[in-house]
């Protein structure tokens, strides 16, 4: 995984911190460690990208609390939260939050690591669907009012004779628009235009017969 991806370890307790940071260095995982959730928020929107990990109880601000302004400032992290013996209905309001995951103390090194590797995991696969949407999203941009209509029909699963009729003009000026649509949108296939579309959330208010 690319070494961008840090994880960011929060948690008023020393050891638990220097602990988890100790693990993550041997696993050669960049880790960075706050003592407080109001500490990591007063860095998270220029923050390395990656997962945090976050004590459920703490002072001032508890790791549900910490979910709740991380989902209103639109800071996007895979968040994985520590509780202790008894917190299972906390984890659960943490998940229901937007926590992906939950460890409950005490918990091994193995099982830690693995929740970390799918939390960047996710991250990335987060991150790379975000760029290809907002490409796909200026391509849209550059479409005509007409080349869009005939696009939402397509993604209809209308055939090119209704979509003519539909629009008033010819089949061949459709497949004229498709080519361009091709073109504008560097689909290699349409199938691929397809896929660009859906990813973007285009979607004709046409229903296939």
């Amino acid at each position: 995984m690319p070494e961008v991806n840090v994880v960011h370890v929060i948690d008023d307790d020393e050891a638990v911190r220097e602990s988890l940071t100790f693990l993550l260095r041997a696993a050669e995982i960049p880790v960075r460690s706050y003592d407080s959730a109001k500490a990591f928020l007063a860095t998270a929107a220029k923050a390395e990208p990656g997962c945090v990990v976050t004590d459920v109880r703490m002072p001032e601000m508890s790791g549900i609390e910490l979910l709740h302004a991380l989902k209103a400032s639109n800071v996007a992290f895979p968040v994985i939260v520590i509780t202790g013996h008894g917190d299972v209905p906390l984890a659960v309001e943490a998940m229901k939050a937007g926590a992906q995951d939950f460890l409950e103390k005490p918990f091994d090194d193995n099982t830690v690591l693995t929740a970390i590797r799918t939390a960047l995991g996710r991250h990335e696969e987060n991150s790379k669907r975000h760029m290809e949407q907002a490409e796909i999203s200026k391509k849209l941009e550059n479409l005509s009012a007409r080349e869009r209509q005939v696009l939402e029909g397509l993604i209809s699963g209308l055939p090119n004779k209704s979509i003519a009729f539909d629009l008033g003009i010819s089949p061949r000026t459709v497949e004229v628009y498709r080519a361009n649509l091709m073109t504008k949108m560097d689909a290699n296939s349409f199938s691929e235009l397809v896929r660009m579309a859906l990813i973007a959330g285009v979607a004709g208010e046409n229903k296939i017969p």
